[in-house]
Protein backbone atom coordinates (compact mmCIF):
# COMPACT_ATOMS: atom_id res chain seq x y z
CA UNK A 1 0.00 0.00 0.00
CA UNK A 2 1.13 3.91 -1.12
CA UNK A 3 -0.39 6.64 0.37
CA UNK A 4 -0.06 10.02 -1.26
CA UNK A 5 -1.52 13.47 -1.12
CA UNK A 6 -1.34 16.95 -2.43
CA UNK A 7 -2.83 20.01 -1.20
CA UNK A 8 -4.17 22.97 -2.91
CA UNK A 9 -4.42 25.95 -0.68
CA UNK A 10 -6.38 28.65 -1.67
CA UNK A 11 -6.97 32.36 -0.84
CA UNK A 12 -8.95 33.08 2.39
CA UNK A 13 -12.07 34.83 0.19
CA UNK A 14 -11.91 32.01 -2.35
CA UNK A 15 -15.17 30.33 -3.31
CA UNK A 16 -14.71 26.69 -2.06
CA UNK A 17 -18.10 26.10 -4.09
CA UNK A 18 -15.68 25.66 -7.14
CA UNK A 19 -14.08 22.99 -5.30
CA UNK A 20 -17.12 21.90 -4.62
CA UNK A 21 -18.95 22.08 -8.27
CA UNK A 22 -15.32 19.84 -9.62
CA UNK A 23 -15.97 17.15 -7.26
CA UNK A 24 -19.42 16.99 -8.22
CA UNK A 25 -18.42 17.03 -12.01
CA UNK A 26 -15.36 15.08 -12.06
CA UNK A 27 -15.02 12.79 -8.60
CA UNK A 28 -16.66 9.78 -10.41
CA UNK A 29 -13.46 10.03 -13.06
CA UNK A 30 -11.76 7.77 -10.30
CA UNK A 31 -14.50 5.55 -8.97
CA UNK A 32 -12.61 2.59 -11.47
CA UNK A 33 -9.41 3.58 -11.57
CA UNK A 34 -7.01 0.71 -11.89
CA UNK A 35 -4.87 0.13 -8.52
CA UNK A 36 -6.27 2.97 -6.66
CA UNK A 37 -7.66 1.53 -3.14
CA UNK A 38 -9.15 4.67 -2.51
CA UNK A 39 -9.38 8.72 -2.96
CA UNK A 40 -11.05 11.09 -0.61
CA UNK A 41 -11.72 13.87 -2.03
CA UNK A 42 -10.57 16.20 1.03
CA UNK A 43 -12.03 19.94 1.78
CA UNK A 44 -11.41 22.30 4.16
CA UNK A 45 -12.47 25.78 4.97
CA UNK A 46 -11.22 28.64 7.00
CA UNK A 47 -12.62 29.24 10.04
CA UNK A 48 -14.90 25.54 10.19
CA UNK A 49 -13.50 22.90 12.65
CA UNK A 50 -10.57 24.72 13.06
CA UNK A 51 -9.33 25.11 9.71
CA UNK A 52 -6.82 28.41 9.30
CA UNK A 53 -7.02 27.82 5.46
CA UNK A 54 -9.06 26.91 2.47
CA UNK A 55 -7.90 24.21 1.15
CA UNK A 56 -8.47 21.02 -1.49
CA UNK A 57 -6.09 18.05 -0.20
CA UNK A 58 -7.07 14.83 -1.36
CA UNK A 59 -5.82 11.61 -0.08
CA UNK A 60 -5.09 8.47 -1.70
CA UNK A 61 -4.36 4.65 -0.72
CA UNK A 62 -2.81 2.91 -3.53
CA UNK A 63 -2.96 -0.35 -4.21
CA UNK A 64 -0.64 -0.53 -7.11
CA UNK A 65 2.68 1.75 -7.35
CA UNK A 66 1.48 1.29 -11.37
CA UNK A 67 -1.96 2.66 -11.09
CA UNK A 68 -0.22 5.53 -8.57
CA UNK A 69 2.13 6.46 -11.66
CA UNK A 70 -0.68 6.07 -14.23
CA UNK A 71 -2.53 8.62 -12.63
CA UNK A 72 0.37 11.12 -11.94
CA UNK A 73 2.10 10.51 -15.82
CA UNK A 74 -1.58 10.28 -16.91
CA UNK A 75 -4.82 12.46 -17.62
CA UNK A 76 -5.49 12.38 -13.92
CA UNK A 77 -3.06 14.33 -12.71
CA UNK A 78 -2.43 16.79 -15.68
CA UNK A 79 -5.88 18.47 -15.88
CA UNK A 80 -5.44 18.97 -11.72
CA UNK A 81 -2.10 20.99 -12.86
CA UNK A 82 -3.83 22.84 -15.34
CA UNK A 83 -5.94 23.99 -13.70
CA UNK A 84 -4.41 25.01 -10.21
CA UNK A 85 -0.56 24.82 -11.27
CA UNK A 86 1.00 21.58 -10.05
CA UNK A 87 1.36 20.69 -6.67
CA UNK A 88 3.88 19.03 -4.80
CA UNK A 89 2.97 15.33 -4.01
CA UNK A 90 3.74 13.58 -1.14
CA UNK A 91 4.00 10.21 -0.98
CA UNK A 92 4.68 7.90 2.13
CA UNK A 93 4.99 3.62 2.27
CA UNK A 94 1.74 1.88 4.21
CA UNK A 95 2.93 0.60 7.83
CA UNK A 96 -0.54 -0.69 8.04
CA UNK A 97 -4.48 -0.40 7.15
CA UNK A 98 -7.81 -1.58 9.25
CA UNK A 99 -11.59 -1.50 8.10
CA UNK A 100 -14.06 0.36 11.03
CA UNK A 101 -17.48 -0.11 11.36
CA UNK A 102 -18.78 3.30 9.76
CA UNK A 103 -20.47 3.01 6.85
CA UNK A 104 -20.31 6.36 4.92
CA UNK A 105 -16.97 8.74 4.81
CA UNK A 106 -18.44 12.61 5.47
CA UNK A 107 -14.94 13.65 7.98
CA UNK A 108 -11.69 12.40 7.26
CA UNK A 109 -8.71 12.95 10.06
CA UNK A 110 -5.66 13.45 8.98
CA UNK A 111 -2.72 13.64 11.84
CA UNK A 112 1.37 14.16 10.52
CA UNK A 113 4.28 13.93 13.12
CA UNK A 114 8.11 13.79 13.10
CA UNK A 115 8.91 9.82 14.09
CA UNK A 116 11.22 10.58 17.35
CA UNK A 117 15.21 10.68 16.70
CA UNK A 118 15.87 7.67 19.16
CA UNK A 119 14.65 4.65 20.10
CA UNK A 120 13.84 1.77 17.53
CA UNK A 121 12.59 2.18 14.35
CA UNK A 122 10.19 -1.56 14.88
CA UNK A 123 9.09 0.37 17.78
CA UNK A 124 7.81 3.78 16.58
CA UNK A 125 6.05 1.31 13.56
CA UNK A 126 4.52 -0.91 16.12
CA UNK A 127 2.87 2.16 18.00
CA UNK A 128 1.41 3.74 14.60
CA UNK A 129 0.19 0.06 13.73
CA UNK A 130 -1.35 0.09 17.38
CA UNK A 131 -2.86 3.54 16.76
CA UNK A 132 -4.66 2.61 12.82
CA UNK A 133 -6.26 -0.04 15.24
CA UNK A 134 -7.59 1.81 17.86
CA UNK A 135 -8.99 4.47 15.67
CA UNK A 136 -10.32 2.05 13.50
CA UNK A 137 -12.20 0.77 16.12
CA UNK A 138 -13.62 4.12 17.69
CA UNK A 139 -17.14 4.45 16.81
CA UNK A 140 -18.60 6.03 13.69
CA UNK A 141 -14.81 5.11 11.93
CA UNK A 142 -14.98 3.78 8.27
CA UNK A 143 -11.45 3.09 8.14
CA UNK A 144 -7.71 3.98 9.52
CA UNK A 145 -4.48 3.13 7.84
CA UNK A 146 -0.18 4.59 9.06
CA UNK A 147 2.32 5.11 6.73
CA UNK A 148 5.88 6.67 7.02
CA UNK A 149 7.90 8.75 4.54
CA UNK A 150 11.18 7.52 5.04
CA UNK A 151 12.74 10.69 3.33
CA UNK A 152 11.62 12.97 6.66
CA UNK A 153 10.85 10.03 8.87
CA UNK A 154 7.54 11.84 9.10
CA UNK A 155 4.57 9.31 10.11
CA UNK A 156 0.83 10.06 9.01
CA UNK A 157 -2.61 8.68 10.25
CA UNK A 158 -5.38 9.08 8.37
CA UNK A 159 -8.61 8.41 9.18
CA UNK A 160 -12.07 8.20 7.58
CA UNK A 161 -15.50 8.72 9.71
CA UNK A 162 -19.26 9.37 9.26
CA UNK A 163 -19.64 12.02 11.89
CA UNK A 164 -18.07 15.44 12.13
CA UNK A 165 -17.00 14.96 16.20
CA UNK A 166 -14.08 11.97 15.12
CA UNK A 167 -11.94 10.91 18.27
CA UNK A 168 -8.39 11.15 16.22
CA UNK A 169 -6.29 13.79 16.27
CA UNK A 170 -5.32 16.01 13.54
CA UNK A 171 -6.64 18.12 10.73
CA UNK A 172 -10.60 17.35 9.97
CA UNK A 173 -11.35 17.60 6.80
CA UNK A 174 -14.81 17.52 4.97
CA UNK A 175 -15.12 14.62 2.10
CA UNK A 176 -16.86 15.38 -0.87
CA UNK A 177 -16.66 12.00 -2.50
CA UNK A 178 -15.36 8.71 -2.40
CA UNK A 179 -13.67 6.53 -5.10
CA UNK A 180 -12.95 3.34 -3.87
CA UNK A 181 -12.50 1.15 -6.56
CA UNK A 182 -10.05 -1.43 -5.18
CA UNK A 183 -10.48 -0.49 -1.33
CA UNK A 184 -11.71 -4.50 -0.52
CA UNK A 185 -7.99 -4.97 -2.28
CA UNK A 186 -6.29 -3.13 0.31
CA UNK A 187 -4.04 -5.12 2.61
CA UNK A 188 -5.38 -5.33 6.37
CA UNK A 189 -3.21 -5.27 9.31
CA UNK A 190 0.55 -4.28 9.52
CA UNK A 191 2.63 -4.41 6.42
CA UNK A 192 5.80 -6.21 6.68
Amino acid sequence: MHAMQYELTLPADYDMGVIRDRVARVGRLLDDWDGLGLKAYLMRERGLRGSPVNQYAPFYLWNTVEGMNSFLWGGGFQRLGDDFGRPSVRQWTGLTYEEGGGSRARFAVRHRRPGPDGGLLADVVAEAVSEAERLAKEDGALLAAAAVDTSRWELVHFSLWEHDTPKADGEVFEVLHLSAPGRERLPRGRQW
